[in-house]
């Protein structure tokens, strides 16, 4: 089974959100309250949107707080299902 990897959320937000915006990465981390090191961590795929980023999203009006996370989360999860787990077995009640 192949598993894809859903797009990053930082990669939308670097793809779709600013280019939309017509701002630089520096105008809009000081916009959000971030540094433009933490933003561009973001948008470059090295860091996960964090909880409280999303809620700056969110308020600066680009979705909600919610749909961030969900991306970042369903991203995660893909990614960690590609890696592997190890065998883990059921849970057996005592």
């Amino acid at each position: 089974m192949v598993v894809r990897i859903p797009t990053h959320p930082g990669a939308i937000l670097r793809e779709d959100v600013l280019p939309e915006l017509g701002l630089s990465v520096s105008a809009v981390a000081e916009h959000l309250g971030v540094s433009r090191v933490t933003l561009s961590r973001v948008l470059h795929e090295h860091s996960a949107i964090s909880p409280n980023l999303a809620l700056r999203l969110e308020a600066a009006g680009l979705s909600s707080a919610r749909v961030w996370l969900a991306m970042q989360s369903a991203h995660d999860l893909a990614a960690e299902r590609k890696a592997g787990i190890p065998k883990v077995e059921t849970l057996q009640s005592a």
